[in-house]
């Protein structure tokens, strides 16, 4: 698996980051190339809830949430992700408090199909393609919980 990890000091309180991150089905409030959520599943967020997001591409990839830390972040196993070059993907989110500020930590772990020409490209492409992609996540939600 290829690790990727990118954070960012949110000014806002871990509540505030949390009151966002914690509307898991509404993702799309703060990361920009996501259009729309779709719920899979209904009822109390926590350990398998599934969201399927929509990109603004036409694609969509399905989350399952596989840890669940109330105040402190979540974890996701990715699926349905026929538009992307991976064999498996999962991703978390981490808060840590910092002096009443936030340092969030948002990881993405993929194994890209392709054999070694695969692992090239997850290497290159991909991690240029996912810091821009987690960057403006963390851009969105740290304006939105310090809004909020």
């Amino acid at each position: 698996m290829i690790h990727h990890e990118r954070n960012l000091t949110v000014n806002a309180a871990p509540e505030a980051v949390w009151a966002v991150l914690s509307r898991y089905m509404h993702i799309d409030e703060f990361a920009p190339q996501i259009t729309s959520v779709d719920a899979l599943t209904h009822g109390e967020v926590g350990v398998g809830s599934k969201r399927r997001n929509h990109f603004a591409n036409g694609t969509s990839v399905v989350e399952e949430v596989t840890a669940w830390k109330p105040g402190s972040g979540y974890t996701v196993k990715l699926s349905d992700m026929a538009a992307m070059p991976l064999h498996e993907a999962n991703s978390e989110i981490r808060i840590t408090p910092i002096a009443g500020q936030s340092k969030v930590t948002w990881t993405f772990d993929y194994r890209v199909k392709y054999g070694p020409i695969g692992w090239l490209m997850g290497q290159t492409m991909m991690k240029m393609m996912m810091r821009k992609i987690i960057d403006a996540n963390l851009q969105g939600l740290s304006e939105k919980a310090r809004t909020a």
